[in-house]
């Protein structure tokens, strides 16, 4: 049986999450709580396999609950919520221990799916347990938290541009062998403008991001040391990594 814990001084919000995990197989949520101080004693009670934390909580803010977690060794995966996109601040969250950053409002589905993926064991991979399989409608949403994670604005027309060339990567890896002929001229067409244009732009969106200095973060995502001081990927590489994890998070 999974346990989950739920931080979070939104009580109406609380109530959504606890809601969809009762409706999952072999999960309990073990406490709900918008009390950073009561959250520690419940962590040290039942240690949750998972726990939803805001960084919004009564007499204990969710960075110090974070904090003693860690101070104590908890295995414990977080997913932590907030209102922030501050590099800072997700720099601090990812170096505290949080598998992922969501920031508000998201939705309570999008956060539960991320933490059965996390509670996926060997059941998983052999298909004893399966999980609904993403509806396409969701890519973009989780493709958008990836980039938010990292640190690539939503302002830039690189943004857009990338988040379309992850998408058919997803759905047609093969893509990724041809960018120059095949994926660029493709989004151009899309977006009413030149392949060039197109390179141009992904790649500044990925400069941006590793001028924001979140390798941390690229890293904590992928769930591996993929990348190490200033070394950053090509553009045909960033879309490969993050098409091949959003690819084997759908597989059931």
């Amino acid at each position: 049986m999974k346990r989950i814990l739920i931080l979070e001084s939104n009580e109406a919000f609380a109530g959504e999450l606890a809601r969809y995990f009762s409706t999952q197989k072999d999960c309990e949520v073990c406490g709900v709580s918008g009390d950073g101080e009561e959250g520690i004693k419940l962590l040290e009670k039942f240690s949750p396999n998972v726990a939803v934390i805001s960084l919004f909580l009564k007499n204990m803010d969710g960075f110090t609950v974070l904090e003693e977690a860690k101070r104590s060794g908890r295995k414990t995966d977080f997913i932590v919520l907030g209102n922030f996109s501050d590099d800072a601040i997700i720099n601090r969250t990812i170096a505290l221990g949080a598998r992922y950053y969501f920031m508000k409002p998201v939705s309570a589905e999008i956060v539960g799916e991320r933490a059965m993926e996390l509670t996926a064991g060997p059941e998983y991979a052999a298909g004893r347990e399966k999980y609904e399989r993403r509806r396409p409608a969701s890519l973009d949403e989780r493709i958008s938290n990836i980039f938010i994670s990292i640190g690539i604005p939503p302002h830039i027309k690189g943004y857009n541009y990338l988040r379309e060339g992850i998408k058919m990567a997803v759905n047609d890896p093969h893509i990724i062998n041809n960018v120059t002929k095949g994926l660029y001229p493709i989004i151009g067409e899309r977006f009413n403008t030149s392949a060039s244009k197109v390179e141009r732009a992904i790649r500044h969106a990925i400069e941006v991001a590793w001028n924001r200095g979140r390798i941390d973060a690229v890293n904590a995502i992928f769930g591996a040391r993929v990348y190490i001081g200033t070394e950053k990927p090509t553009n045909s590489e960033f879309i490969a990594l993050v098409a091949d994890k959003l690819i084997l998070e759908s597989m059931v």
